[in-house]
């Protein structure tokens, strides 16, 4: 019950804000993608710099294909302005 004024809190949100918080499907398909392209091994120093650039280079890679806008995001960031104001910072154009 010691979490429970946290947790709380979360309910306190719109449908559409609570769904960005805790969706995890870009998170896990980034992470699909990482470990399929990690999968080969080429001629590096060591596995740890093979590992450094992979990762440099498919994130670089995966943030192209983030071109799909989040579902409802005026409606979102409107409660999310309501709730949190000035210290919310946006970017013109909103």
């Amino acid at each position: 019950m010691d979490n429970w004024t946290y947790i709380s809190n979360f309910f306190e949100y719109e449908d559409q804000v609570r769904k960005i918080i805790y969706t995890t499907n870009p998170i896990e398909g980034m992470h699909r993608q990482i470990r399929k392209i990690i999968k080969s091994e080429g001629a590096f120093s060591s596995e740890q710099a093979l590992i450094k650039l992979m990762l440099y280079l498919i994130i670089k890679d995966i943030a192209k294909k983030w071109t799909m806008p989040i579902h409802n995001w005026g409606l979102t960031i409107s409660q999310l302005y309501i709730r949190f104001g000035k210290r919310l910072k946006l970017e013109r154009g909103f």
